[in-house]
């Protein structure tokens, strides 16, 4: 069998090496398709990679509680309920730190503004988020204080104009020497940095922080603003029956009837991370079959130069048969013929297509490259069907061509 196998081996690639221009033309429809689906896995693979780094970063003892849920997929109606919801206010937020004894830490923040930073050296991208905190955002994010210090209660109750930057946006401002003490502007008002933090799971190319205290903000982008509430549980085991605990604190604040649903929202990082999968296993999916559709009409011009091929062999298959060639070798030599036509494909389409979306990652959406094995090696065993399946036929008809008819056939 094995010898059999290399010599229908041997044959395929002679065939195939005879008629160059046919096969590079022919497999070219099997490499679009695999190329198709090995670009569009390989850059959400990058980007899911990226996006469960940046969620992974809160920890899993750690969960959010917000007004609006982390992802939807439902249509219009069922988001203007999450619209209509009243916003997590300060006195609210507040008021559930108090009463969570339960939670080892608790913090509060809000975004106010995303835009340029500068200081007396430099300035920053335009994708600084200023975010208003409490102290319990350092624990609950898995925050390191590297410099300086971290806010303090004393700085949220006086409304100080201080910030604490993240070591990215200090690096930028400060190439030179240490952030801390030094003054950065944002839209022309001066704060003082006290502090620099280190992210734990950071992303390349994330976004920079700059904390301030969040009754600063308040005071100064409005104190209509909604804030988010990160809770940290003992320990990860612990965390189910601290949201439930949680939730039944909120909800007594928020005062949500009895038998009613929540009207907010809580995240922990594996469910942020299960929602982000969902979403991009339905793109995954539509995409995929998109491009299947290429390589089933690849497949189909498999076919049609099979029995091309078939024809023009007439008089080859005649003397194999003559010679004490059965059915069932003929048969296995243009099946692997025809899978070798799609492998090569397969395998230029993989190579091209996982070169390309980590090329985009990298020098587009500035994000670590990442190898897709698994849907490689999919993307050639779908290969290997095709050409099964568009080439079984070709083959059945070379082996039930009558030997005699074949050696007259010129």
């Amino acid at each position: 069998m094995l010898a059999e196998l290399r010599e229908s081996l041997r044959m395929a690639l002679d065939a195939l090496a005879t008629h160059k221009l046919r096969s590079a033309l022919t497999l070219l429809g099997v490499l679009v398709g695999v190329f198709s689906i090995i670009l569009v896995m390989t850059a959400m693979r990058a980007m899911q990679n990226n996006i469960e780094k940046e969620l992974g970063s809160l920890g899993s003892r750690t969960f959010v509680i917000q007004r609006m849920p982390g992802a939807y997929f439902g249509g219009p109606e069922g988001f203007m309920k999450f619209l209509r919801r009243k916003d997590i206010t300060y006195a609210q937020a507040m008021a559930f730190k108090k009463k969570a004894a339960f939670a080892p830490a608790v913090g509060l923040q809000a975004d106010f503004w995303n835009g340029e930073l500068t200081s007396r050296f430099d300035r920053t991208p335009p994708n600084v988020s200023v975010t208003g905190a409490t102290p319990g955002v350092f624990a609950t994010a898995n925050w390191t204080v590297t410099e300086g210090r971290a806010l303090l209660d004393s700085d949220v109750e006086s409304a100080r104009d201080i910030c604490v930057l993240s070591d990215d946006v200090a690096k930028t401002l400060f190439p030179r020497g240490s952030a801390v003490g030094q003054r950065v502007k944002v839209e022309a008002i001066s704060y003082t940095v006290v502090g620099v933090f280190e992210r734990a799971g950071s992303a390349e190319g994330a976004r920079g922080y700059a904390l301030i205290p969040l009754t600063t903000g308040l005071n100064r982008y409005g104190r209509r603003r909604e804030i988010a509430i990160a809770v940290q549980a003992e320990s990860p085991a612990a965390i189910e029956d601290t949201m439930e605990q949680a939730r039944g604190v909120l909800r007594a604040i928020r005062k949500v009837p009895p038998g009613e649903e929540d009207d907010f929202d809580m995240l922990s990082s594996d469910s942020m991370i299960k929602q982000f999968q969902t979403m991009t296993f339905a793109v995954r999916t539509g995409l995929s079959l998109v491009s299947g559709i290429a390589l089933v009409a690849a497949g189909v011009g498999i076919m049609n130069i099979m029995l091309v091929s078939v024809t023009e062999r007439t008089r080859e298959i005649g003397v194999r048969r003559a010679i004490g060639a059965k059915k069932r070798n003929i048969m296995t030599q243009f099946i692997i013929e025809a899978i070798v036509l799609c492998e090569i494909g397969g395998v230029l389409g993989v190579v091209l297509g996982m070169a390309g979306a980590n090329a985009l990652a990298i020098y587009l959406l500035k994000l670590p490259p990442a190898f897709p094995v698994d849907w490689a090696v999919i993307g050639l065993v779908i290969c290997s069907v095709i050409g099964v399946l568009f080439g079984s036929y070709p083959a059945y008809k070379a082996a039930h061509l009558d030997p005699i008819e074949s050696l007259r056939y010129e």
